[in-house]
C-alpha cells in the first residue's frame, strides 16, 4: 500500500489522495468551438514557421525566399481565415445553444416584487396612476390636433374653384 492512499493504514494516519477533483475555473468549451480553435492554433503555428523560415531564406539570397515568402502570405490569409472561423463558430453556438431560460430565473422574481411596489405606491398615491382613462371622456379633454376635414376650405364642395 502506498502512503498516498486513502486507507489510512499507515502510520496510522488518514493519507490524502493522489488524484483529487478540482473543480474547473471555466466551463469547457463546444465542441464545434474547441475544434476549431485547435484548427486556427495548428494553422497559426505552421504560418509563422513558414513566415520565419523565408524570412532567413530571404537573407541568405537562396532562391527558395521567393516560394516560401508566397507561401507565408498565403499563409497568413488561411490563418485569419481560421482565427475568424473561431469567432464565428464561437457566436454561432452562444446563439443557438447559449440562451438558458428557466421559469424560476431570479430576475424574474425581481421584476415581479418591482412591479408589485409600484402597484402599490400607486394605490397608496390616491388611486392617481398616470394612465388614459378606459371609456367615457377624458378628464380635461384637449382639441384634437387635426381639424375635422369638413372644417378645411379646400376639401369643400363650393370652395369656388372650378
Amino acid at each position: 500500500m502506498g502512503m498516498y492512499e486513502n486507507t489510512g493504514a499507515s502510520a496510522g494516519v488518514q493519507g490524502r489522495s493522489l488524484w483529487e477533483e478540482e473543480p474547473a475555473r471555466r466551463p469547457r468549451m463546444p465542441d464545434p468551438v474547441r475544434d476549431s480553435a485547435v484548427r486556427a492554433v495548428l494553422i497559426v503555428a505552421v504560418t509563422l514557421t513558414g513566415a520565419t523560415v523565408a524570412f532567413f531564406l530571404m537573407l541568405t539570397g537562396s532562391w527558395l525566399a521567393l516560394p516560401m515568402g508566397l507561401g507565408a502570405i498565403a499563409g497568413t490569409v488561411v490563418a485569419t481565415w481560421g482565427v475568424l472561423d473561431v469567432l464565428i463558430t464561437r457566436q454561432m453556438w452562444n446563439q443557438r445553444y447559449g440562451v438558458v431560460s428557466e421559469p424560476s430565473s431570479t430576475a424574474r422574481g425581481r421584476r415581479r416584487e418591482r412591479r408589485r411596489a409600484r402597484r402599490e405606491a400607486r394605490s397608496a398615491a390616491g388611486g392617481a396612476t398616470g394612465r388614459i382613462p378606459r371609456g367615457g371622456e377624458p378628464a380635461g379633454a384637449r382639441p384634437a390636433v387635426w381639424p375635422p376635414p369638413g372644417a378645411d376650405r379646400r376639401y369643400q364642395a363650393t370652395s369656388g374653384r372650378g
